[in-house]
């Protein structure tokens, strides 16, 4: 079987993302700008769909069970014209635990424990915040996500889980 093509969604933007503030898995509602990203990838999925042949109605589409991850594909599935709760939660592709720097900037990170933040800047793959994951961590339960995946899929989740998944 060929691997499976993933539509994959980052969420809108929040204002912690507009104000550079670590979200983890801290759940921060979309802002306007990121509601109009989440309607603009459900047109975006439209033109693939439509180019790759597929029908949405027989898609699995899967999201994070964070709300903004959960917003992102309700809108997405808004404008597809689907039903907005017709889609799996699963809990493997929440975003990466920052632990007690989420909320913070990369700057008050870096005040907080120039230590530590150095050394996560340089081992960023391997070095976990305190009380959070590392990326290692990530790629474990976004790959047991994957392995699971039986066909071509629409996914709407976080920037962290991206880069999990794309190593």
């Amino acid at each position: 079987m060929p691997a499976p093509v993933i539509y994959y969604i980052r969420h809108g933007e929040t204002q912690w993302n507009a104000d550079g503030r670590l979200q983890g898995v801290q759940d921060i509602p979309l802002n306007d700008i990121g509601r109009r990203q989440a309607a603009h990838a459900g047109g975006v999925l439209a033109g693939l769909f439509a180019r790759h042949g597929h029908d949405k109605t027989e898609l699995p589409f899967i999201s994070s069970p964070l709300g903004r991850a959960r917003m992102t594909m309700e809108l997405v599935r808004g404008v597809l014209e689907l039903p907005l709760a017709g889609y799996a939660i699963d809990e493997r592709l929440r975003e990466i635990g920052y632990g007690t720097w989420e909320g913070s900037t990369l700057a008050e990170m870096q005040l907080a424990d120039p230590t530590l933040f150095a050394k996560r800047q340089v081992e960023k793959w391997t070095v976990a915040p305190p009380g959070g994951e590392s990326y290692v961590e990530v790629q474990q339960r976004v790959s047991d996500w994957y392995g699971t995946l039986r066909g071509d899929t629409v996914t709407v989740a976080h920037g962290g889980t991206c880069r999990a998944l794309m190593v």
